[in-house]
């Protein structure tokens, strides 16, 4: 081996480890830089939260405003509601007593007249004449309370119907047509305005 050969490999030997430590020195830097740039991001991430952190906070004061608001209206609505209904009660218990002493109003003027023909009944000789003074008095009555919307049933011969009629008994049917109809009415039926308000007690044919 000659000398220039052994001097190459001698140059090589030596400039291998400078090599090595400009490289460590290279990436050292390089992850110096990375770093540099992970803890920019970093605090640039805790100055975003720490902007946030205000709008948070007055986004939760909005919404718990609101949320008063809404409660305050539900009050009120709750309460206006109450006193509409605490009236509308008031002004139906109202109407309900003026509709009912009207028609007492009206009776009165038949009373008046019951009274008037048990008077006169006392010292009548005309028999006739007081049984057509009661049968104006039945008629008179009859008409106003027609005029208050109330309204007899026809049941006698009819088919039985319980949505009008309530049986009371079943007898024999005098004849087969009669069969499953009323044969004989107890107590009249009524409807007012078209609503049964008291059921017909009948006896029915079987």
């Amino acid at each position: 081996m000659n000398k220039e050969t052994k001097k190459s490999k001698k140059d090589h030997a030596t400039n291998k480890p400078k090599k090595d430590t400009a490289k460590k020195a290279k990436t050292k830097k390089l992850d110096e830089k990375e770093q540099s740039v992970e803890e920019k991001k970093i605090e640039e991430v805790k100055e975003d939260n720490q902007e946030e952190i205000p709008s948070c906070e007055t986004d939760i004061e909005q919404l718990e405003a609101t949320i008063a608001e809404l409660k305050d209206k539900h009050l009120r609505l709750f309460s206006e509601f109450e006193n509409y209904r605490r009236r509308t009660m008031k002004e139906r218990i109202e109407l309900f007593k003026t509709a009912s002493s009207e028609i007492i109003i009206e009776l009165l003027g038949i009373l008046d007249d019951f009274d008037r023909a048990n008077k006169s009944f006392e010292t009548a000789t005309d028999i006739e004449a007081v049984k057509q003074g009661f049968e104006l008095i039945h008629s008179k009555l009859q008409g106003l309370l027609a005029k208050k919307g109330l309204e007899s049933m026809d049941a006698l011969e009819k088919d039985f119907d319980t949505d009008f009629h309530e049986a009371i008994t079943e007898i024999p049917a005098p004849t087969k047509e009669l069969k499953s109809k009323v044969v004989d009415v107890i107590e009249k039926g009524y409807l007012l305005n078209g609503k049964v308000i008291r059921f017909a007690k009948v006896v029915v044919g079987k």
